[in-house]
């Protein structure tokens, strides 16, 4: 078990995959792997406070994600509402929301539905001082970064620098990436914090999400300082 106070990294990301086979070697419809793993989430973020862990981001929903099938991109629609709706158990134990994603001017498709939840979550625990939780949710790396020098060009052209550039990112107050945690035994970073997570170790298991428990997260902490000690 991890012990406060010990060696931590400071940003932890996670690329939640796994749901839909999880599900399928239980069984299970594929929408039930997915409400596990909103399940699952809640208790990392739990975890990830307890053991004084920064910076927690979570890759809810990527840009490609829209492709999956309607009824199931719908299903996941509904969970991300339910995430953003446990703020008020985040705000008691002073976690901070934020959300990264496409802006509406860059063709975001996120329901104003889900779009006010994101809204109410971040605004209410705006001044909170505890772990940074983020959602990325409509998101994708290569369209952060191309968002990213659109506003820079149109405000200041001359000046496109690795500094300008990470100002203009979604959230320019993301700290680099020490531990991107990816689930269900795939190696890919798949279009995800591709500036933030540029000197991350990455860690893989083939565990998928929806038994991706604390001890889980434990172990992969344990992975990282044996990596950077």
């Amino acid at each position: 078990m991890m012990t406060p106070g010990t060696r931590m990294p400071e940003h932890v990301a996670v690329i939640m995959d796994g749901n839909g086979r999880w599900a399928e070697r239980q069984g299970l419809a594929r929408t039930d792997g997915h409400s596990q793993g909103e399940e699952r989430l809640a208790e990392i973020v739990r975890a990830a406070d307890a053991t004084g862990i920064r910076w927690l981001t979570a890759y809810g929903f990527s840009t490609e994600n829209w492709r999956r099938p309607r009824l199931e991109v719908d299903f996941i629609l509904g969970l991300h509402r339910k995430i953003f709706g446990r703020r008020s158990e985040m705000h008691a134990n002073n976690v901070k929301i934020r959300w990264i994603g496409r802006d509406t001017r860059a063709g975001s498709r996120i329901p104003g539905v889900v779009r006010r939840e994101i809204e109410k979550s971040t605004r209410l625990t705006a001044e909170n001082t505890g772990l940074n939780f983020t959602v990325a949710f409509d998101y994708g790396g290569r369209q952060e970064l191309v968002e990213a020098a659109r506003a820079i060009a149109a405000e200041q052209p001359d000046e496109i620098t690795e500094h300008t550039v990470g100002q203009h990112l979604y959230e320019p107050a993301l700290p680099p990436v020490d531990l991107m945690i990816r689930t269900s035994g795939e190696g890919r970073i798949s279009n995800f914090l591709l500036w933030e997570g540029v000197g991350a170790q990455l860690y893989v298991t083939p565990t998928l999400w929806p038994d991706f428990d604390s001890s889980e997260l434990a172990r992969a902490i344990e992975w990282w300082r044996g990596r950077v000690a």
